[in-house]
């Protein structure tokens, strides 16, 4: 692949949020993008001129259909933004529901697994093999919150997802890192402006951040060449109760 042919990135749940940012951040930097999420609507509303995928990401039936829509369009992929995400209802673990556990793990962990294990098989065989996989994690990766077991167990996993990933794609040419996010200014951040619970049983405002921060930030892993890599990014606002006591 020359300096002058496309870079074709695939960012999942592109419809809103981090992802909506971050598909338009790259566009902006010359990337040819393909977006997915479980609606098509929002997706025309982020890049109208991308290529719009419809489907679930904890289907594994609807993440193959996806990907090979992809290939069939553009012949390869060399960014896969792995960021579709849900989280669960603040409760304590003994009163949420298997079915909730089950909605965070299938769509946090299981999506990124099958959007990765696609990704790595094309990027594996196309010509110029190789290409990079960028997986959305979190803070919580490294702090829970309270009464947030399954979506800080899913963003432990994608940490251990992303080292094996990051080992496996040597062989091929494929880079693997991971951005973990604090208190992005998203529909998702909304509680956090309004009051949230901390460790100490108090309800507090957060600083929350700029979402187009961490599109810089994600743009910036992306235009590496495969030679180097970000294993791991932390950005978040700066004043969040994470580092120290908070």
């Amino acid at each position: 692949m020359t300096t002058s042919s496309p870079r074709i990135a695939l960012v999942t749940g592109a419809g809103s949020g981090i992802g909506r940012a971050v598909a338009r951040a790259l566009a902006q930097d010359g990337w040819t993008l393909a977006l997915l999420g479980r609606r098509t609507a929002p997706l025309r509303e982020t890049l109208p001129d991308a290529l719009h995928l419809g489907a679930d990401v904890a289907d594994a039936a609807q993440v193959d259909a996806a990907f090979a829509a992809l290939r069939a369009r553009f012949g390869r992929l060399d960014l896969l933004f792995n960021n579709a995400g849900i989280g669960a209802p603040a409760l304590p673990i003994d009163a949420l529901d298997v079915a909730q556990w089950r909605a965070v793990v299938d769509t946090n962990l299981t999506g990124s697994f099958l959007c990765a294990r696609a990704a790595f098989a094309l990027m594996k065989a196309q010509a110029p093999r190789g290409g990079r996989i960028i997986n959305n994690g979190s803070i919580a990766a490294h702090a829970p919150r309270p009464n947030s077991a399954p979506y800080t167990a899913t963003k432990h996993a994608i940490t251990g997802l992303t080292k094996s990933l990051s080992l496996d794609g040597r062989a091929f040419d494929i880079a693997a890192g991971q951005i973990d996010i604090g208190n992005a200014a998203t529909e998702m951040a909304a509680p956090m402006q309004r009051g949230i619970a901390q460790a100490n049983g108090q309800i507090a405002v957060e600083p929350t951040m700029d979402v187009a921060d961490v599109a810089r930030a994600v743009v910036y892993m992306a235009s590496l060449p495969l030679s180097a890599n970000v294993q791991t990014m932390t950005v978040m606002a700066r004043d969040m109760p994470f580092v120290g006591r908070g």
